[in-house]
């Protein structure tokens, strides 16, 4: 079942939500310690993923052209439309804290190698060991951001089942239209330009500075792109 790493992962986020939002009296002060250490790990996962990159003009290049198509198309205003009709169908809190929670959430388990690699390898092989790997990561992490953002997180397994799900079932055709060193090199590159966003979603999370990271994503289709054209371009000039 090419699906199944997907539904099992999207299930783990719910159960890490049930379980975070049972844990919701945690003193403030500890909150606010654990969301600061969970900003600094996600810095470094982030850094740790774009030091991957072997053409870091390319990752520069698609974070600009990508964050100005994002812009455009006004990528992080409307999940945060999202949020806020979530906030009024729940009944939430007037300060946010579901769309808040949904938000960062969504981006936070949707932005990374294992998520996209995870997928893949469901689709191609049907092996389902990295999301397996994925979900309990991601259930335990829910956890923690529940008990500090608030039930908004659970809402975040939806776009992670249409996202993962939509590359599982891609990639049952993706190998018949790239060659495996081509697909290595696109993964590569997108999984670098994914870690750039990574490390601003532990910026905003430590609450250093606000950055629209959800205006950024059209630049991981930016990289996947840009690598074979790249590649085009230096067989043309026979670099």
């Amino acid at each position: 079942m090419i699906l199944l790493g997907t539904i099992v992962n999207a299930a783990a986020i719910l159960i890490g939500s049930i379980i975070g939002k049972l844990l919701s009296g945690i003193p403030a002060g500890m909150r606010q310690t654990v969301m600061q250490g969970i900003g600094l790990a996600v810095i470094v996962l982030g850094l740790t993923m774009s030091f991957e990159t072997k053409n870091i003009l390319l990752v520069i290049v698609s974070i600009v052209v990508g964050s100005i198509l994002g812009e455009l198309m006004r990528v992080e205003d409307r999940l945060n439309q999202a949020g806020a009709w979530l906030e009024k169908k729940v009944g939430g809190s007037k300060d946010g804290s579901i769309a808040t929670g949904f938000v960062t959430a969504t981006l936070v388990y949707c932005i990374g190698a294992m998520a996209v690699l995870g997928s893949m390898d469901s689709g191609l092989r049907n092996n389902h060991d990295i999301l397996y790997t994925k979900a309990m990561l991601d259930g335990f992490s829910a956890i923690i951001f529940t008990s500090t953002l608030g039930i908004g997180v659970a809402f975040s397994a939806l776009p992670v089942f249409l996202y993962q799900g939509s590359i599982a079932l891609l990639s049952t055709q993706i190998n018949h239209l790239i060659s495996k060193t081509m697909l290595d090199s696109i993964l590569v590159e997108v999984t670098a330009v994914g870690g750039l966003m990574i490390v601003a979603i532990g910026i905003n999370i430590l609450e250093l500075r606000k950055i629209n990271v959800a205006n950024m994503l059209p630049a991981l289709v930016v990289a996947a792109a840009g690598v074979p054209i790249e590649h085009w371009l230096a067989g043309l000039f026979g670099r």
